[in-house]
């Protein structure tokens, strides 16, 4: 149990870190197109590994391709449906 609870500590760190970044990227574009000036807004990629690697991901200098799987039985048209609507 202790090593499940290291891990779902360090799991929650990094989505708590991601969750600043995006907070402090949202918050930079909205300067950004209202017109502000001044000193740019740190962004705090640093704070965890799993910022570091997705840094070049969520800094706005990507594109992103999604991939839906869809299928044609009918069992699973909900899923089908909401995938594709998700897209």
């Amino acid at each position: 149990v202790g090593q499940q609870l290291k891990e779902a500590v360090n799991i929650n760190g990094s989505l708590l870190a991601l969750g600043n970044v995006v907070t402090a990227l949202a918050k930079a574009s909205t300067k950004r197109a209202g017109g502000g000036k001044g000193a740019s807004s740190h962004v705090p990629y640093r704070d965890s590994k799993l910022t570091r690697v997705l840094e070049g991901s969520v800094g706005g200098n990507c594109r992103t391709a999604l991939l839906v799987c869809v299928s044609p039985a009918a069992d699973s048209t909900d899923e089908t449906v909401g995938a594709l609507e998700f897209a």
